[in-house]
């Protein structure tokens, strides 16, 4: 009995320590490969340094390496260079530190587009318009944009002197600007679009995006908005608990929002509404576009799954994949994704991306979609694809593996090879620069601060389009009739929104511009759909 009582545990010994050793023979053998690797490398990187015919720069061999190894995994791991990444944190932190304006070079020229709200520059005057000569006393014509940044911003606090030349004013004017942080907004823009119907615009999901959306929906519940748009087109994304955020808005109780999955386990999460909001009854529509992406589509994802709203719009690009940054010794980072995320139903909005040749084909695959417009509640717009099916908490049926399709498909307006070329050519922006010069005084005298007798009573008069057509053949852009014509409307408010941002920056822009967006103009009408979907009464 007593041998038998041994041999037990005896054995249980003899299994752990063969688990255990096995599990450190195979950790040697692993890294045995990596370390081999690592000497191959080592050595061609060696001999390519102090043999190749000419000299070589073995950082740009390396970095060169490290993207040709990316190549290897999904779309959105990427490699970061460290002069990028003051730009790519500035963008995601939403702020930086300088005078605070919006600049062009036109003609050689630094010219400001609009100061930035909050800044330096709009507290001291600076206007759009002016003309910048001289940093510091240099004369700066014929400047880089690399450069005015270079020159113009700087440690908070620190002084940069400009020379500014105003039209409509004689001499020049000196400012001598205290640098300071400078807000880099993510709502673009929030209005009225009528006296029940509130609109606002988020460009991408930045650490401070939750808190913009949370005044800018507190100042439009102040102005008597009964329901909202949510325009997320183009919206790239951004940080996931920012999504997490602004979907936490609008949906109701503790609801999952979205979760994520990955190879390692501490990469798994679970995000659940948390925070009650007045505005979880309020009818919503979101528009999308392929240009929104991540988090713009798990806040989509998230709104459609609970069938808390109508989605309208395009289908969305398909990218469901969680990047983690890693800071790399030089200050370069590696961006490598590290889970999956999932809708509430369980939907990956990820499209394939391994069937692809290269990432070229993964991005502009989205360009030859050709999706039918109208109602789509029941989703018959996938019915015959091979996409997965999941079913939203009212039993809708939707589907996965190709980003978030709406409930009302609207496309978006095309453009003719004219008018793509006026805007390559930053012709719009530089012909009003020309026109203001003369008519900056009248157009203020007539308007004031009044946005809406501006929208109603401007117009540009036959004699403005043809300088303006002119104007555009001294920028190198070929006059075609038709296809001005097939775009004029779309042309003359361009126009006329670029004179309204110039004296209500982004207010006066989409206030213009939004007034032929038919993606708009139909989701407004679709209100009582998007109360039935969310039984809202």
């Amino acid at each position: 009995m007593q041998a038998k009582n041994f041999r037990v545990p005896f054995a249980v010994i003899i299994l752990t320590l063969g688990i255990v050793l096995g599990l450190q023979i195979d950790k040697v053998f692993s890294d045995d490969k990596l370390r081999a690797s690592l000497v191959k490398f080592n050595d061609v990187l060696s001999y390519t340094e102090k043999y190749y015919i000419e000299e070589v720069n073995s950082q740009q061999l390396v970095e060169a390496a490290i993207n040709g190894m990316l190549l290897k995994l999904d779309p959105h791991s990427v490699y970061i260079p460290a002069k990028q990444m003051e730009t790519v944190e500035e963008s995601f932190r939403g702020d930086f530190e300088g005078i605070g304006i919006e600049f062009q070079v036109v003609n050689d020229t630094l010219t400001v587009v609009s100061p930035i709200t909050g800044g330096p520059s709009e507290e001291l005057g600076i206007k759009p318009g002016d003309r910048i000569i001289k940093i510091d006393g240099n004369d700066v014509i014929g400047i880089s944009n690399e450069e005015v940044r270079q020159k113009l911003r700087g440690k908070k606090d620190t002084y940069v002197e400009v020379t500014i030349s105003r039209p409509g004013i004689s001499g020049t004017i000196e400012y001598n600007i205290k640098r300071d942080k400078i807000p880099l907004y993510s709502v673009d823009t929030h209005l009225m679009l009528n006296p029940s119907t509130g609109y606002i615009s988020v460009s991408r999901f930045s650490e401070t995006t939750g808190e913009e959306l949370e005044k800018a929906l507190g100042e439009l519940n102040k102005s008597g908005m009964k329901q909202l748009i949510l325009d997320l087109r183009s919206n790239p994304g951004g940080y996931l608990n920012q999504a997490f955020r602004m979907a936490d808005f609008f949906i109701d109780g503790k609801k999952k929002i979205v979760y994520t999955v990955g190879r390692r386990s501490e990469f798994n999460e679970n995000y659940y509404a948390e925070e009650p909001s007045p505005y979880e009854k309020l009818p919503l529509i979101i528009l999308v576009n392929r240009g929104s992406a991540s988090a713009s589509e798990i806040v989509a994802g998230a709104v459609q799954d609970w069938d808390r709203g109508l989605i309208v719009g395009e289908t969305t690009f398909g990218k469901g994949l969680v990047q983690r940054q890693f800071t790399l010794p030089d200050n370069s980072s590696l961006r490598l994704t590290i889970s999956e995320y999932f809708t509430p139903s369980g939907r990956l909005i990820q499209r394939s991306y391994k069937d692809k040749k290269d990432k070229s084909e993964y991005y502009s695959e989205i360009g030859d979609r050709n999706e039918n417009e109208g109602d789509n509640l029941t989703h018959q717009a996938e019915t015959d694809t091979s996409k997965p099916t999941f079913k939203t908490n009212g039993g809708r049926t939707v589907y996965g593996g190709g980003g978030i399709t709406p409930d009302y498909i609207i496309k978006s307006d095309s453009i003719s090879d004219f008018t793509t070329d006026l805007l390559r050519n930053n012709v719009f922006y530089q012909f009003v620069l020309h026109y203001l010069d003369s008519n900056n005084s009248e157009v203020s005298s007539r308007y004031g601060k009044d946005l809406s007798k501006f929208k109603n009573e401007f117009n540009f008069t036959a004699s403005d389009i043809k300088d303006f057509l002119d104007f555009s053949k001294g920028k190198d852009v070929k006059f075609n009739e038709a296809e001005f014509n097939k775009d004029k409307e779309y042309i003359i408010t361009r126009l006329k929104a670029q004179v309204a941002r110039n004296y209500w920056k982004n207010l006066g822009w989409y206030s213009v511009l939004l007034s032929i967006d038919d993606q708009v103009q139909k989701a407004s009408s679709l209100f009582g759909e998007a109360r039935d979907l969310a039984n809202l009464k």
